[in-house]
């Protein structure tokens, strides 16, 4: 049997571990939260160590892909420091492949509904760690504002083009990425944390779409017909979610017994059944996500 493993700084109350069949073959799937501790995460992964097909880094980028631009976020290397055999990758590869194909799936299952309760308009949260998703939501026609000012630096500034993303990317990821992570991300309990803010743009949006624990934490509590496009939902999310309104939820990676796994999980995943012991190029992930029939999740809750 294969096995990925997830180590991921975020809580370990979203700890899971199930046993898929991907390719005619048995694939281990686990999570393994450590609470916001980089250094137990570290030492996790040296532990395990060349005991598992591949490592997935969970709650944290390694870096950040822009359109082609690649900018590494110092503060997680320690985290992977310590890994000597053990492939390890951080969900980037299914960010600018598998996530490109949850605006045309949003269309082709939704498009009728999205047009009748407000537009085609999209609010991505962050759009420099997710710009598969949110190149898919333009290239679909979606008008697009992204709230990386709003979410990552405490600004209330809406950004609306790529062009813009691609400038503040240029500008600050030089500097941010040698800032604690821990600063521009929630980590740990504070994943948990409901701090509702900007309440006019998920207001003014019909699709609502990003990392989960940031729609989670920002989202106001009427969300009313809202479509949310995420990744990594558990059953508590879910009902979370219900509660508030969401009418329709879609998630960019399968749900596999009751619950979504990150990308980096999936990627890892995806090298362990590839057999190859490293990181695949995007045509090997396109490949294999075409040979598995993946696709994106579609639930109505309310």
């Amino acid at each position: 049997m294969k096995r990925a493993v997830s180590v991921s700084i975020g809580s370990s109350k979203r700890d899971k571990a199930v046993t898929v069949q991907l390719l005619g073959e048995q694939v281990s799937i686990e999570r393994i939260g450590t609470d916001g501790d980089m250094e137990a995460a570290a030492r996790k992964y040296q532990e395990l160590d060349g005991q598992v097909d591949a490592f997935g880094v969970g709650g944290a980028d390694l870096g950040l892909m822009v359109d082609t631009r690649w900018y590494p976020l110092y503060s997680v290397k320690p985290m992977v420091r310590l890994i000597r055999q053990t492939p390890v990758v951080d969900g980037v590869g299914l960010k600018n492949t598998l996530e490109t194909k949850a605006a045309p799936f949003v269309e082709s299952r939704l498009g009728e509904y999205i047009r009748q309760t407000g537009g085609k308009k999209a609010f991505i949260m962050t759009g420099v760690d997710r710009w598969g998703l949110g190149h898919g939501f333009v290239m679909a026609g979606y008008e697009c504002t992204f709230g990386d000012f709003m979410f990552s630096l405490g600004m209330p500034i809406p950004l609306h083009t790529e062009r813009q993303l691609k400038v503040l990317a240029s500008l600050l990821l030089p500097l941010a990425g040698r800032l604690p992570f821990a600063w521009v991300y929630p980590t740990g309990e504070k994943q948990e944390q409901r701090k509702p803010k900007y309440p006019k743009w998920f207001r003014w949006a019909t699709v609502v779409a990003g990392d989960c624990h940031y729609i989670k934490r920002y989202m106001p509590d009427d969300m009313h017909g809202k479509v949310i496009v995420t990744n990594t939902t558990t059953p508590q999310d879910v009902e979370l979610f219900r509660q508030c309104g969401v009418k329709y939820l879609v998630t960019t990676t399968p749900v596999l017994d009751g619950r979504s796994f990150g990308t980096n999980m999936m990627e890892a995943a995806l090298i362990a059944v590839s057999g190859k012991k490293r990181a695949l190029t995007h045509e090997e992930y396109n490949e294999l996500i075409e040979k598995l029939g993946f696709e994106p999740t579609l639930q109505e809750l309310n």
